[in-house]
């Protein structure tokens, strides 16, 4: 059986919200539900936003020319109307977008003898700046946002298990396409698997730090050149016990987070892939990438995802450790007996 994922391979996360009753909290909060929406639906939004103030100080503008009889007197010159050249609805409509947007055509222009005309002119004015103020706000916060940055951060296409130092290892590789960097870039690491407490308690995915170094400060990247992070399965590791052949059996996933500053916009940008067990392979390492030509280092990233073979125990970290311990102590207590010899 195929495993659900919690987050896909490009870091979208499989996760709706279903039966939310306060959804007024939406729009406590309309900048960001605004800044949230599709293209389609924010582009309509952004149209309506206009069109409607619009038509409907168009339609105010009309209806004090009509109060005033400003339609009936259209071909006396003696009448001073509210508006100079507003026969009707459309011109109306017409002034209602010169007065919101400040073009000033000049051909229809508000007369002094209108006070409920300057109040109206005052009231659009303000609104129409707010309006301004909102909408552009939104689309260019929408347009700087730094999802896109992310889509040049990658991730390998599997996760691998060898030694290091003599020590099992969970390692992956991230890099960065662009030339422009990501600034303060740290990673993180979790494993998504349910469990069962000791009192009975069932958690569906539960979630477990797997460190990869915030201890010794190595999750802070300097992402110039594609990087392999190393989760030591040590005591403290969920895969202490985990052998080859057990992970073959097991079921989990391990979400991979980069966060970072973009450099050229200063703004937050986070990646997110992750990994099945079955794209954990167990005894593999990392192709290099790297090499040195003339002046420069040169990174191929078409071997970005290539893996190699290499001899690796099957057994546990915690096998692993303790045949390590058996090794050690054979060796110190024979010293001496050689030494007597």
């Amino acid at each position: 059986r195929k495993r659900q994922r919690y987050v896909e391979k490009d870091g979208k996360c499989n996760v709706q919200h279903g039966n939310v009753r306060e959804t007024y909290r939406y729009l406590t909060d309309i900048f960001t539900t605004l800044v949230d929406l599709k293209w389609r639906f924010s582009l309509l939004v952004f149209i309506l936003a206009y069109a409607v103030t619009w038509l409907f100080f168009g339609l105010i503008w009309w209806f004090i020319a009509y109060c005033r009889g400003d339609l009936e007197h259209l071909e006396d010159h003696a009448w001073t109307p509210c508006v100079n050249n507003l026969n009707g609805f459309v011109s109306a409509f017409l002034f209602s977008i010169e007065t919101e947007t400040t073009i000033g055509y000049g051909h229809r222009v508000i007369t002094d003898k209108c006070p409920e005309g300057i109040v109206l002119l005052l009231l659009q004015a303000i609104l129409g700046s707010m309006v301004n103020a909102f909408m552009v706000g939104c689309m260019f916060v929408k347009i700087s946002q730094p999802n896109k940055r992310a889509e040049t951060l990658v991730f390998s296409s599997h996760a691998v298990v060898s030694l290091r130092d003599d020590r099992l290892c969970l390692m992956f590789r991230v890099g960065d396409l662009r030339d422009s960097h990501i600034v303060e870039a740290s990673i993180r690491a979790k494993l998504i698997k349910s469990k069962q407490t000791q009192e009975g308690e069932f958690i569906p995915l539960d979630q477990t730090d797997l460190s990869v170094g915030f201890e010794t400060g190595d999750d802070r990247l300097f992402l110039v050149s594609p990087l392999v992070i190393s989760h030591e399965i040590d005591e403290r590791s969920p895969f202490w016990d985990v052998s080859r052949h057990q992970l073959e059996k097991e079921d989990f996933e391990i979400v991979v987070i980069l966060e970072g500053m973009v450099e050229a916009t200063g703004m937050t940008c986070q990646a997110r892939s992750s990994y099945l067990a079955d794209e954990v392979l167990w005894g593999h390492r990392f192709a290099p990438l790297l090499s040195l030509e003339e002046g420069f280092y040169e990174v191929d990233y078409g071997g970005f995802h290539h893996t190699v073979p290499v001899p690796t125990p099957a057994c546990s970290a915690r096998q692993l450790a303790a045949a390590a311990a058996r090794r050690d102590a054979h060796l110190y207590w024979s010293i001496p007996s050689r030494l007597d010899q």
